[in-house]
């Protein structure tokens, strides 16, 4: 989402072709004025290309700040010579790219070196990331079994007080046989009683 966002917000920079520096800074809505840090500033290199390649095929740097979005975005030789005449000190910054991109190997190893580290980043990342989930699902279990141990608990106190219904079930029916033989005992002498009558 956020990248959409900036596709279409850079897409608004079309809307000035003939501008290729915009400056931002953050204002209250109250009217309140603060020396705020954060000031932005947007230079849509491929509008300053197209400002320059305009002026008759030929490249005309003004100032300063367009030889450094020159260098930032230029790389045809008869640019560079614009450059260069109109400032000697970009000179080195030019032959430093140049031995660069003449070693292949030493920019290849360069990139190697920063994707080596980004990937040891990101699988420090990672493995952060697991640990964590791995700590809470551990917390998650410990509570689960803690609440298992209480559920157990619980059933054990249940089948104890089963278990003592059942004592008490067996001791009334133990008394219901007594009763009953001493009823039957009962019957058979009042039947002795009446036979002998």
């Amino acid at each position: 989402m956020l990248i959409m966002d900036m596709v279409v917000q850079l897409e608004e920079f079309k809307h000035f072709p003939d501008t290729y520096i915009h400056r931002f800074e953050q204002e209250s809505d109250t009217g309140l004025e603060m020396n705020l840090l954060q000031k932005y500033l947007f230079v849509p290199l491929d509008i300053f290309q197209k400002i320059q390649h305009n002026k008759n095929g030929e490249i005309k740097i003004a100032n300063r700040l367009e030889a450094w979005l020159a260098f930032l975005c230029m790389d045809r030789p008869e640019e560079i010579i614009a450059i260069i005449e109109k400032y000697p000190d970009f000179k080195d910054l030019y032959s430093q790219i140049y031995d660069m991109c003449r070693n292949i190997e030493e920019v290849m190893a360069m990139f190697s070196k920063e994707l080596l580290e980004m990937d040891r980043n990101t699988v420090q990342l990672m493995i952060d990331d697991m640990q964590k989930e791995l700590d809470e699902t551990k917390d998650e279990l410990v509570g689960t079994k803690g609440k298992l141990d209480e559920a157990q608990g619980q059933l054990d106190e249940t089948k104890g007080q089963l278990d003592e219904t059942k004592g008490r079930l067996d001791e009334t029916k133990g008394q219901l046989d007594e009763a009953r033989n001493e009823v039957e005992l009962l019957r058979r002498k009042l039947a002795e009683l009446e036979g002998n009558r």
